[in-house]
């Protein structure tokens, strides 16, 4: 074991408490961080950011079954394609060239960017919340979820063709630059398939997790395939990052309550705008 990379340990710890509490996924921010400060080839770093982000989703994914609010039927039903367009973005993401993959993944820190700034604030979902249980009280439930507490949902899913094309989108991002598959999907159970928010964002980090696992053994393949120093590298990294995220994982769940969710959905907003301009600086000089 190589300990050129002991200061991804406490970094990671940093990284996967801001990413937890913010919900983001946390490749979204390895990634850029193996792009631009380690100065990793972009199929090397989108791997190894994708890898990391198993581990911290795996705390966040327990915790939301132990609370029962995860509808596992839907999440079986956009799993079906999210899975193999994840594994044909991993496959996308070995052949591209490296300049081509880096503006993909600019364009995608852009996109997320933005959705942060145009975030709805808590009252707003609130009222969103309130609409859907109007909407759905006009006709018989389909699914019903009862949480750990005691407290059930019940809701009839819209707009699952929509759906489903929209998962298999953001998996193709998830396998080809390790992100964009949570920032879809939140959108898509919430406010078009309507679906409560708590059901609505548990389901969404199941979705994320499954098919970042399947993603990221597909990476882990080809690292084995190339073999060498690229496959040791990886391992020197992932033994530091892997332990970090586990830890920063339960951090960021206490974080959560004592920021406004409101003000670091912006600062993550306004700090992906700036991560993305990195990029295409370096594109650009390149």
């Amino acid at each position: 074991m190589n300990l050129e990379y002991w200061y991804l340990f406490p970094t990671a710890i940093g990284i996967a408490t801001i990413a937890m509490a913010s919900g983001v996924e946390g490749a979204t921010f390895f990634t850029p961080l193996f792009l631009i400060a380690l100065k990793l080839p972009p199929e090397v770093a989108i791997g190894i950011g994708l890898i990391t982000e198993v581990f911290g989703f795996s705390s966040g994914l327990f915790a939301y079954i132990r609370k029962g609010l995860i509808d596992f039927k839907l999440g079986r039903m956009l799993l079906l394609v999210s899975i193999p367009m994840a594994l044909v973005g991993t496959w996308f993401g070995n052949i591209i060239p490296a300049d081509v993959l880096k503006g993909i993944l600019a364009i995608g820190l852009f996109v997320i960017a933005t959705s942060f700034l145009k975030s709805p604030d808590q009252h707003t979902l609130e009222l969103l919340d309130e609409d859907i249980k109007t909407t759905q009280e006009e006709k018989e439930p389909q699914t019903c979820i009862t949480d750990k507490n005691g407290k059930t949902y019940c809701y009839t899913i819209y707009n699952r063709i929509e759906g489903s094309l929209l998962a298999s989108i953001g998996a193709l991002f998830l396998g080809m630059v390790s992100t964009g598959l949570g920032q879809l999907n939140g959108f898509y159970l919430l406010q078009r398939c309507r679906v409560p928010s708590p059901v609505a964002i548990a389901t969404s980090v199941f979705i994320v997790a499954i098919t970042a696992l399947i993603a990221s053994i597909g990476h882990v393949i080809q690292f084995a395939q190339a073999g060498g120093e690229e496959l040791q590298m990886v391992f020197n990294i992932v033994i530091f990052t892997a332990p970090g995220v586990l830890i920063g994982a339960q951090f960021g769940s206490i974080v959560a309550t004592k920021l406004s969710q409101e003000k670091l959905e912006r600062a993550m907003g306004i700090l992906f705008i700036f991560v993305t301009l990195l990029i295409m600086g370096e594109l650009v000089i390149s």
